[in-house]
């Protein structure tokens, strides 16, 4: 932790580089059944009708084009086994995160339960800050969070940190930033 406040520091889920271990037998499964037209490349609608959330509905298009983006070094829009590997670990990771805070295993946390996952990977956001990461993310009711809201999260703060860290020389939790400079840190953290 940085000591500065809302300015995450952990090496938690999604938000330290991710490392390249050798592919495993149950990576290699899982992502041979992702690969649905066998291209040995893994696009954003193949991720997607792999993936259910605690409802019993696939990840949202939005969820699966930012994890796919996170991966992607080419921009090719897929992802091979070796990329298909960290994001296998970055989403177990973030599967455990939410589910250490799902404590009535419905499929989606609140409020309070969000903010306590965020204070594991080391941010302190503050409550209206919370409530505003529910009502974007919760369009029906602003007060639950589901898996894959809860990783779309979790990979936008993790690019947006990323993004104010490069500006950030002096680590002091505030920085000077020009409009345009803003606007492209914005548009790239936030799209797939």
């Amino acid at each position: 932790m940085f000591g500065n406040p809302g300015y995450g520091g952990g090496s938690y889920p999604g938000f330290g580089a991710p490392t390249q271990t050798p592919i495993g037998p149950e990576v290699q499964q899982w992502f041979q059944a992702v690969d649905r037209d066998h291209s040995g490349q893994i696009n954003w609608e193949e991720l997607q009708s792999a993936l259910v959330n605690g409802q019993g509905e696939n990840f949202s298009s939005q969820a699966c084009k930012l994890m796919i983006g996170m991966f992607d070094v080419d921009k090719s829009g897929t992802i091979g086994i070796n990329e298909f590997q960290l994001l296998y670990n970055y989403i177990n990771q973030w599967l455990t995160v939410f589910k250490n805070y799902d404590s009535n295993r419905s499929g989606s946390i609140e409020e309070q339960e969000l903010n306590l996952a965020f204070q594991q990977m080391g941010f302190r956001f503050s409550s209206d800050f919370i409530k505003f990461l529910i009502s974007r993310s919760d369009l029906k009711n602003h007060q639950l969070i589901s898996v894959d809201q809860f990783i779309v999260l979790c990979v936008q703060i993790q690019r947006l940190t990323e993004a104010f860290r490069v500006r950030d020389k002096e680590m002091k939790g505030v920085i000077n930033i020009a409009f345009e400079d803003f606007l492209t840190v914005a548009i790239n953290c936030t799209t797939g």
